[in-house]
């Protein structure tokens, strides 16, 4: 069955946003171009290190010669984005992601592939084949110099972290981890 890949080449818009309470927050990667929208779920941890490797990508692509690429040192303000998520449908939950760097478009180039189905039934032939869908997204650097500024926000937001144990304090209390000796 071939792929069917969720293409995104310039859109117009692309963020991670999130469903729920802190502590309960699914995490939502979503990007829309015209009618087109499609939202994948993601783990917090994949949002932080996805924002994290953009900025590396970004940072380093500033310190060319000239910058060639006009790579922006902060979010451009034209291009900050603080509303909510659009209406969520999940295509799919996020297993694997690549990032990578088109020169040729200047945008940072993004694959999502879902988690893989796990089947009691499943055969070694049918752990080789492809995945059934990916998301494909080719952000401007303005753009994912945004994206990434508003992810770190995003996952900042969750619960506070106990400054004696490190563990995050719920809304209802909390018992650190660590006890008096």
């Amino acid at each position: 069955m071939p792929t069917t890949v969720h293409e995104f080449a310039w859109p117009d818009r692309v963020v991670v946003g999130t469903i729920g309470v802190p502590g309960s927050r699914t995490f939502y990667l979503q990007v829309r171009s015209g009618a087109q929208l499609v939202s994948i779920a993601l783990e917090k941890q994949q949002s932080a290190l996805l924002a994290e490797k953009i900025d590396e990508i970004l940072d380093e692509l500033s310190t060319l010669e000239g910058n060639p690429f006009s790579v922006p040192a902060t979010t451009p303000i034209e291009l900050v984005d603080n509303d909510d998520l659009e209406t969520v449908e999940e295509q799919f939950r996020t297993g694997a992601m690549s990032l990578g760097w088109d020169p040729s478009t200047a945008q940072v180039v993004v694959e999502a592939y879902p988690l893989p189905e796990t089947d009691e039934d499943a055969t070694l032939e049918d752990d080789e084949t492809e995945a059934s869908e990916m998301l494909l997204v080719r952000m401007p650097v303005g753009t994912a110099r945004a994206f990434t500024k508003r992810t770190r926000e995003i996952v900042g937001a969750g619960r506070p972290i106990c400054v004696i144990c490190g563990q995050p304090i719920d809304a209802d209390g909390h018992t650190c981890a660590i006890t008096e000796v």
